[in-house]
């Protein structure tokens, strides 16, 4: 007589256990989403803030045009300066989230990134504050009646002015951080690497614009406006992809 081991057999249908998600991985994938969301949110707010709300009332060379336009308009100018502050706080939450989701690939490349996109916060903090200026020159204080209509007009014009000037100055910066992040997308093994050369370029293309305004004669022409796509798909992979994503994943393979 034989004897014979019968094995079990697994039923067709059976799947294989799902990999477990490590308390580090929530925390990247969290933070992804989070960056992800807050880059689109952003660039709704403000693109609507600074060219509609804000750049859309001013007349360039005309001060008593554009006082007349902010005047009339002096409840969107306010919800212009309100949504850049949001704006900038949107930017403090953004490079946190980059930061630890690029971390895997460098922690101190990563770490200088978002001190880059850090600091331009501030100074487009204090762009914005010409603007609470514009709004106190065009208020009723007393003691704004030392100072004759035209004046004002010009100093108004002249606070948009300082706005944008400073805002330019600051975005020299924000392409330093686009640039690491670059480097750093294209280091990484979970994104694409055509990604990080569009995000690179979206930085270069700042940095040229910052470069291009201080050099320049005349009235430049921002690159930024032909380059900014990296930005904005680095902001759909982080939605999309950020639920998948891993910390071994991320790391730097190339």
């Amino acid at each position: 007589m034989t004897s014979s081991t019968q094995n079990p057999v697994a039923p067709r249908d059976a799947q294989p256990p799902a990999p477990s998600v490590t308390p580090a991985d929530r925390s990247l994938r969290h933070a992804a989403i989070t960056a992800g969301i807050g880059l689109l949110v952003m660039s709704v707010l403000g693109g609507t803030a600074t060219f509609i709300a804000i750049n859309g009332l001013v007349t360039p060379g005309d001060a008593a045009q554009t006082v007349t336009d902010i005047s009339a308009s002096a409840d969107l100018f306010r919800v212009g300066i309100a949504s850049l502050f949001v704006v900038i706080a949107l930017d403090v939450v953004v490079a946190c989230g980059l930061y630890r989701v690029f971390s895997p690939v460098s922690r101190s490349i990563s770490m200088v990134a978002a001190a880059f996109r850090l600091v331009y916060a501030g100074v487009y903090l204090a762009a914005a504050g010409e603007l609470l200026g514009v709004l106190r020159l065009l208020g009723d204080d007393g003691y704004l009646s030392v100072i004759d209509a035209e004046q004002r007009h010009a100093q108004a014009l002249l606070g948009v002015t300082a706005f944008n000037d400073l805002w330019m100055l600051g975005l020299g910066l924000f392409g330093l951080h686009l640039l690491l992040e670059g480097y750093l997308a294209n280091r990484s093994a979970g994104v694409p690497r055509w990604l990080g050369v569009l995000i690179a370029v979206a930085g270069l293309g700042y940095l040229i614009d910052t470069f291009g305004v201080v050099l320049s004669a005349g009235t430049w022409t921002p690159v930024a406006m032909f380059t900014f796509v990296g930005e904005f798909l680095l902001a759909l992979w982080l939605v999309i992809r950020g639920r998948r994503i891993t910390a071994s994943g991320i790391a730097a393979t190339r």
